[in-house]
């Protein structure tokens, strides 16, 4: 059976070590100055050395070369025994299998034994982040003042997750993602040494699907090399399931054409040649990245061909910036979205439908129209059920009384409907019938042009609802959480009626910026200015509720039957 290529070119000597410069740098230094310490954490992504380096230290610290700027030398007897595995006093433990704190104690008592080989006894704690706290816990004492001949090293790829009493023990060192073009490097210096022909796309193709790990891209190249044929782009998308770049202009030409039945064959013809689609739905959020850099002013950052680059140029002049933001934004939630259904081209066809969507361009473009339209509910043609100019200003439509008027807040730069008339704040002369000629046509269609824009699709928003929270998490982080644990109730006058389960919650909903963000988000992905009323849903009595006019079998209703209570907002006992 043949050696995995990662394992055959695990790197023997710290020059071997690729990318991670700063982390060598300073072992070496270490060494060279007797400067060692008892306890290190090399955290970082996976594949990017933390394993490998940690035995560079153990064979340097025991090396037999005289010169210490030397170690490891990679030819001693005690550096070939950790090459081979042979070493006792080397010491590697994986955390992920000997999780309990009976392992730690078993180590600890073990620990204060003397080597029985090289001068130190290092232990090796991979994926540390899996012990449990009792295990860290036993850890603790050891780890900060072990015998002189131990030196602790533990690797995680979570660092996030070790307690803060064991990273102030250890030296921490971080590794990084590892760059393209030196993974290029790597695989084509490998490609040479193991006579394996490859093309330079296809090692780029590698480089990229690797995400920075450079033991993801060996075991790509070991897994292409398999064929026994010359490695070439195309080999390499179809073996790693991969869409081909023209797949991608061809789809983003789609949607910069608003032709839906194009954009969503591009899709299909790439699923059923075998591409993944979250893979497909991240190579175009790739290549959406790569326009917005060029589209703000930076193609050196774009690593392309010439011929690549000068098209990606023209698309990316051909997309405004709001609609180039909106399309990077709907493909990168395809592609990180894990629930796909069952339907795995699902998402990417709805990315597709909303990218050519006008709403989907720029809510920000729609904003400075409705404010340059100022009043326009008095230039707008009258709806035909107005009623006529003699119609007494003192008896508005019923609807208008409504306490959904408490929520209704503003936008800056977006023009709000006319105010409603309010029987109570007029003065008894204003029962009076005024001459048709005297009163301004705004009185008359205001209220009417109010009405009709208050018919609002619940569907659109029970549908949009994800992205709705999305949007409100990018203006004020918190509102997402309280968005999060609400209920959609109904549409009522005009206005979303949402459900907390307790008082606090819909407390912290109904502060004003809270209700004019969550407006103004609606306002953003369904293009609906929509007011927001907060219930509680808990008792099975509506007493002190608004009165909002409740059908036993509707929505609101029912909800009212199952336990909920509607509190209107701001009413004191």
């Amino acid at each position: 059976m043949s050696q995995a290529l990662y394992r055959k070119w695990r790197p023997h000597l710290w020059a071997e070590v690729v990318g991670q410069e700063h982390v060598v740098r300073t072992l070496q230094n270490a060494i060279r100055s007797g400067r060692v310490g008892h306890a290190y954490l090399f955290a970082g992504p996976r594949g990017t050395g933390k394993t490998t380096s940690a035995r560079l230290l153990a064979k340097a610290v025991n090396c037999l070369e005289e010169d210490i700027t030397q170690r490891p030398c990679d030819r001693c007897a005690y550096c070939q025994s950790v090459n081979d595995g042979r070493f006792l006093d080397l010491i590697e433990i994986d955390a992920a299998s000997n999780t309990s704190v009976d392992d730690i104690r078993e180590l600890r008592d073990t620990i204060n034994f003397s080597p029985s080989q090289g001068q130190f006894k290092v232990y090796i704690i991979d994926e540390v982040h899996m012990l449990s706290t009792a295990a860290f816990n036993a850890l603790l004492k050891t780890l900060e003042e072990p015998p002189p001949h131990a030196i602790f090293i533990l690797a995680t790829t979570e660092v996030h997750k070790i307690p803060a009493t064991v990273l102030s023990r250890c030296q921490r060192h971080e590794f990084r993602r590892i760059p393209v073009q030196e993974i290029v490097l790597h695989l084509r210096a490998m490609c040479t040494q193991e006579n394996i022909p490859v093309d330079e796309e296809a090692l780029v193709l590698i480089a990229r699907q690797s995400t920075g790990s450079m033991r993801d891209a060996i075991s790509l190249l070991d897994q292409l090399a398999s064929t026994g044929e010359r490695i070439t782009l195309g080999t390499a998308q179809a073996v790693l399931g991969t869409a081909t770049s023209q797949a991608v202009v061809a789809l983003l030409d789609a949607v910069l054409a608003q032709d839906g039945a194009t954009g969503l064959q591009c899709i299909h013809t790439a699923l059923d040649n075998g591409t993944d689609p979250r893979q497909f739905a991240r190579q175009v959020v790739d290549y959406l990245r790569s326009l917005l850099l060029m589209r703000l002013g930076n193609p050196e950052q774009v690593d392309v061909t010439s011929e690549m680059r000068q098209l990606m140029a023209a698309q990316a002049g051909r997309f405004e910036l709001p609609a180039l933001l909106d399309c990077l934004r709907l493909f990168n939630t395809a592609a990180s979205e894990t629930r796909g259904g069952w339907q795995p081209g699902l998402l990417l066809e709805l990315a597709v439908a909303e990218a050519i969507s006008p709403r989907a361009y720029s809510v920000a473009q729609a904003l400075p129209l409705r404010a340059a339209a100022g009043s326009a509910p008095a230039t707008q043609p009258q709806p035909a059920h107005t009623p006529p100019a003699a119609t007494p200003v003192s008896s508005p439509p019923a609807p208008e009384s409504k306490p959904v008027a408490s929520v209704e807040t503003s936008f800056p730069g977006v023009a709000e409907p006319a105010p409603r008339p309010a029987v109570t704040a007029r003065p008894p002369a204003a029962k009076t019938e005024a001459p048709p000629a005297a009163r301004p046509t705004a009185q008359t269609a205001a209220p009417a042009a109010h009405a009709a824009s208050k018919v609002v699709d619940m569907g659109a928003i029970q549908q949009n609802w994800p992205r709705i929270k999305q949007t409100a998490k990018e203006l004020k982080v918190n509102l997402s959480g309280l968005l999060n644990s609400c209920t959609l109730v109904a549409i009522k006058d005009g206005a979303l009626v949402i459900g907390f389960n307790s008082e606090v919650l819909k407390q912290k909903m109904e502060a004003e910026d809270n209700l004019r963000l969550a407006r103004q988000s609606i306002l953003k992905v369904t293009g609906q200015d929509v007011s927001v009323l907060c219930v509680v849903l808990g008792n099975k009595t509506g007493s002190g509720g608004p009165d909002l006019d409740i059908e036993n079998d509707g929505i609101v209703g029912t909800a009212l039957n199952m336990g909920g209570q509607i509190v209107q907002k701001g009413k004191t006992d």
